[in-house]
């Protein structure tokens, strides 16, 4: 079977490793996502990854407590480099070699993020998670996804979710009679407000022309499916 995309950046939240708990990391649950993982990674897609933090801490919520924003933010992307390291850990168990690239510099767990170098171990077959979102405070993971994307010219960003198949033009979990977007312009979804991603991301990926597939990432071979072009979750479009 050959795969519809070349290279793909997957972008999961910080609460997609915590499995079944209420907070930190769910080996057996990371496990799960490597294997997922490695299911694309064996139809020679290039894969690269971005995670958020919240699963630790959100660097806005923090900022409500008192601690300085801009500081705030950069523990939230600490948070991010736990998840990657974590990540990576379990790709390397079920075989495939990882590394992980952080925005900012942290020599003794992580590579510092080098564009070309990032784009050679993708080429090489390795998977690259890119930890620490931007790098910047006051960016979210989601514009982390948008921008690396950018810059590796990835041809997709496969936004994973939980227990969500998709875009809703109300919450699913909430309204059970909220309705499923098969496909969206990155215009509608602006302007019909929907939460598939803050607008500094929507905006670069829409610029870049890159698709957005939003999918139930706990659904096993979901992400393969996805990138063999079967039609599942919402596609977000140009």
């Amino acid at each position: 079977m050959e795969p519809k995309y070349k290279r793909v950046l997957l972008k999961l939240s910080g609460e997609a490793l915590q499995g079944d708990r209420s907070f930190g990391i769910s080996p057996t649950y990371t496990h799960y996502l490597a294997e997922e993982v490695r299911s694309i990674h064996e139809l020679g897609v290039e894969t690269a990854i971005v995670l958020g933090g919240g699963n630790w801490m959100r660097g806005a919520s923090v900022a409500e407590q008192g601690i300085e924003e801009a500081t705030a933010h950069y523990m939230g992307m600490l948070a991010m480099v736990i998840n990657a390291l974590a990540l990576q850990s379990q790709l390397e168990a079920v075989g495939i070699q990882a590394r992980v690239q952080s925005a900012l510099e942290i020599r003794a767990v992580a590579e510092p993020y080098i564009r070309r170098r990032a784009i050679r171990h993708l080429e090489k077959g390795r998977v690259v998670v890119f930890a620490a979102g931007t790098g910047n405070p006051f960016f979210t993971s989601d514009t982390a996804a948008a921008l690396r994307a950018a810059e590796i010219d990835a041809n997709l960003i496969l936004m994973g979710k939980n227990k969500v198949d998709g875009v809703y033009d109300a919450d699913p979990r909430l309204v059970p009679t909220a309705r499923k977007y098969a496909k969206l312009t990155y215009q509608e979804m602006l302007e019909k407000k929907l939460t598939v991603m803050d607008q500094t991301a929507a905006a670069l990926a829409a610029e870049r022309g890159i698709e957005i597939l939003v999918f139930d990432v706990s659904v096993a071979g979901a992400m393969r499916r996805a990138v063999l072009g079967e039609r599942i979750g919402t596609l977000v479009h140009s």
